[in-house]
């Protein structure tokens, strides 16, 4: 099987650690978007540009409505001593299941050169990269961010949740100061620091996504209610319910729904982040 609907890729060796931790969700009922899981073989066949690998994406994406996400699901990847957390490359806004290909392969040379490479000897793995890919349905997020499931700073057992205006990665790139929260198990918002959110990434028109200015009272208008907060922490309790306790997990809201987009364990990295 070359491909297979995320909801069964559920073989880390064979989809990646990203695919097998969606699949889990998906599961369990939590609330990830649509996607199909390309093999580490079929993401190998299109590098070497194979006889029928490319119609074999196109074929895979094609199941999904564009614009689509493509992120690396590598093997090992997500783990528990080793997220790889950007260390990959992600293709946003990708617009037809033909540009699909392209994306394919860009995300499998990011994990076959440069910091990917470097990440993996300073954590002494040896093995060579294998990538896969998971092909998604882009949420066109109006907010998005990252909660994690116990305070990443003090470990104390509590939520805490980072959120700009549009999709999660000026967050996750650093590229504004997020609202910041801290919430308590059931719900009760215990602290609200809001952000200076004056840059939103957002789709470009035709692929890809681009930064836009914030301006007046949103720069500093929280972009979570008291009720979002509460349904992430819901989400949170699903995500230790599904995969233990200390969990980063990245979300996006559209239209008022709330989508995991992934879910990895808490690690250095990710209290440097926050």
């Amino acid at each position: 099987m070359t491909f297979a609907p995320l909801e069964q890729a559920i073989d880390g060796t064979r989809f990646g650690g990203k695919a097998a931790q969606l699949a889990e969700a998906l599961r369990a009922g939590l609330p990830v978007p649509r996607g199909v899981a390309l093999s580490v073989t079929l993401v190998d066949a299109v590098a070497r540009d194979e006889s029928g690998a490319a119609g074999e994406v196109e074929r895979a994406a094609s199941l999904l409505r564009p614009p689509l996400a493509a992120r690396s699901s590598a093997v090992g990847e997500d783990a528990h001593d080793a997220s790889f957390a950007g260390q990959h490359l992600t293709c946003l806004n990708v617009p037809s299941a033909a540009e699909a290909v392209a994306a394919v392969s860009e995300i499998r040379r990011s994990a076959h050169e440069g910091a990917a490479l470097l990440y993996r000897a300073r954590l002494g793995v040896t093995e060579p990269p294998r990538a896969a890919v998971v092909l998604q349905e882009l949420v066109d997020a109006d907010c998005a961010g990252v909660l994690f499931t116990r305070n990443p700073l003090d470990g104390a057992d509590e939520l805490v949740v980072e959120a700009a205006w549009g999709l999660g990665e000026a967050v996750v790139a650093g590229l504004v100061t997020p609202d910041r929260f801290r919430v308590a198990r059931d719900g009760t918002v215990l602290e609200r620091v809001v952000g200076i959110k004056d840059v939103a990434v957002v789709r470009s028109p035709d692929a890809g996504t681009r930064q836009v200015g914030i301006e007046g009272e949103r720069v500093r208008m929280p972009c979570l209610t008291d009720r979002q907060l509460a349904q992430l922490a819901q989400l949170g309790e699903g995500c230790e319910r599904v995969f233990g306790r200390a969990r980063d997990v990245e979300w996006a809201y559209a239209g008022g729904t709330l989508h995991l987009l992934q879910c990895r364990a808490i690690t250095r990295a990710a209290a440097a982040r926050s």
